[in-house]
């Protein structure tokens, strides 16, 4: 079944991500050649990018197949078709197309030419990922495996579900973590494999692959079947992923680990995110896959997150997979408030009022704010160093940031995608834990020994807050009002760049007021015309 057949037997919504993600088919609706022509395009497509760009090798890449749910279907001629197509796309019309497009296109490419075309490889893939229905009996499973590895010699995955694990472990395991309120039974913890079937089937197959010279592996793990309980989708059953998997996955990867000695193979795919993904791949477990992190605020920029932590990969093949590595992994998943539901409700990601064209180009923090304020993009300009850009991008909306910024009750931290990370910064913590990059002129003076006895405690507080460059230019809210009168006076009588013939005890509050009086720019704007 695929295609629009497979399209009407979906329920619709079929998939919801608010927190732990829970979807009802994962199913694609195209049909099998449709797939497989699509494969071939991106095939092509990141050969020709990867040479284009400089990417590194073109060759550094895998495709990997992935078929279910039972031998007979996968046997059938369109199933095996794609296959053997994919072992060698050579003489489908696809490749053919994609082969001649990328010929008479050459003028559009530098690093590309006609040699480079030719050496593409016609082998897209060879590997493949066995992956079952829950309840698909051990039997089955070890035929599918052996048919993939005898018959069309694929290096091979089993794709293994987390009830592997057993009901109790993971009843126990999700409450511990706050998902108690997640339901299900022991019915696939009965029906699907088992740990005792598993073990020696892993080892027959490992045997068998070794054989003929190609490699078995295990990937962890499929999604965990829940129950239907406060409608979150049309369906009786659904399948769980994300952060509350990713305990039960690593453990299912520790206890794999442990029982092969790190020699198995792991591909991982049970709550991946930025946070982790680095110190799964130091353990030895890739390929890592995701999809619900990418289903979250971002979407596919949270790839380019990732890739920003292997920037300096050594590109040595798998050694095995570290055991103590793992382990760690496993131990911190317990503690650290990713992988726990928290206590207080997370804020809705939906945005208030009509989406824009695309969900890309908003976010919560702004539609939140009373005035609109652009608050990702001063933030962008202050982690980039670019502090007179940020204050630009606050004063196009909010001609008083500092005023505005003292008596707002900040609703845009309440609504800020990070509070899913970790917990809102509050505006009484110490200044050291939110003061952006910048700021520190005022206070590395005021850190200095026997500064604030001589100067004065009253003359020397400066609260800084988080995402907010203005605040770092002036005074605090509990500073002498006198101070904000004379302030904008004297920087509008002196102008913005005469801070020498300024007397050394006006001087001090002449940066501030000029932020305030709106002449913060130095050296770019003179006196305004009848101010004295």
């Amino acid at each position: 079944m695929d295609g629009e057949e497979l399209s009407k037997c979906v329920n619709k919504p079929c998939i919801v991500a608010q927190d732990e993600c829970y979807n009802c088919e994962w199913s694609t609706e195209l049909e099998v050649p449709q797939a497989f022509a699509e494969y071939v395009k991106a095939w092509f497509a990141c050969h020709l990018i990867a040479r284009e760009y400089g990417l590194g090798s073109p060759d550094g890449f895998v495709f990997n197949m992935s078929v279910g749910y039972d031998l007979e279907g996968i046997k059938s001629p369109k199933v095996d078709a794609y296959i053997e197509g994919m072992k060698d796309a050579s003489g489908s019309d696809v490749w053919n197309e994609c082969r001649a497009w990328a010929l008479a296109n050459l003028d559009k490419f530098e690093h590309v030419d006609a040699a480079f075309v030719e050496s593409i490889p016609a082998r897209v893939s060879n590997s493949i990922t066995e992956s079952t229905l829950h309840g698909c009996p051990p039997a089955e499973i070890e035929r599918i495996a052996t048919y993939l590895i005898t018959e069309k010699g694929l290096n091979t995955y089993i794709k293994c579900n987390p009830t592997l694990l057993g009901y109790e472990f993971a009843r126990q395991r999700l409450n511990e973590l706050g998902f108690d309120y997640i339901v299900f039974d022991d019915t696939h913890f009965r029906e699907d494999l088992q740990w005792a079937d598993a073990v020696p089937m892993f080892e027959r197959l490992i045997a068998l692959c070794a054989e003929r010279g190609l490699e078995f592996g295990v990937k962890l793990t499929n999604t965990f079947p829940v129950d239907v309980t406060r409608n979150e989708l049309p369906s009786t059953e659904m399948y769980m992923s994300g952060r509350s998997l990713f305990s039960l996955t690593i453990e299912a990867a520790r206890r794999i680990t442990e029982q092969f000695d790190g020699k198995l193979r792991i591909s991982y795919s049970g709550g991946a995110t930025v946070y982790n993904i680095r110190a799964l791949y130091d353990a030895g477990i890739w390929p890592v896959t995701l999809a619900t992190d990418v289903l979250k605020p971002g979407g596919y920029e949270r790839f380019s997150q990732m890739a920003g932590e292997f920037t300096d990969l050594d590109g040595k093949p798998f050694a095995g997979v570290s055991l103590e590595a793992v382990a760690a992994i496993q131990t911190d998943s317990l503690t650290n408030p990713l992988y726990k539901k928290p206590l207080r409700p997370l804020p809705d990601r939906k945005v208030a009022g009509k989406s824009p064209l695309s969900d890309c180009f908003t976010t919560p923090c702004r539609t939140s704010c009373p005035i609109q304020q652009d608050i990702p993009a001063y933030l962008a300009a202050v982690d980039e160093g670019r502090y007179e850009d940020a204050l630009n991008i606050i004063i196009e909306r909010n001609a008083l940031p500092f005023i505005t910024g003292t008596i707002c009750p900040h609703p845009c931290g309440r609504a800020c995608e990070r509070a899913f990370y970790e917990p809102e910064v509050p505006r009484s913590a110490p200044a050291s834990s939110r003061r952006p990059r910048g700021h520190d002129c005022r206070a590395a003076q005021a850190a200095r020994p026997g500064y604030r006895q001589r100067r004065g405690a009253q003359r020397c507080r400066y609260r800084r807050r988080p995402g907010r460059p203005g605040d770092g230019v002036l005074p605090d809210a509990r500073r002498r009002a006198r101070h904000y009168l004379r302030g904008p006076r004297l920087a509008r009588r002196r102008g913005p760049s005469r801070d020498s013939r300024v007397p050394y005890r006006e001087r001090r509050y002449l940066p501030r007021c000029r932020a305030l009086s709106g002449l913060w720019r130095q050296g770019a704007a003179q006196r305004p015309r009848g101010v004295h």
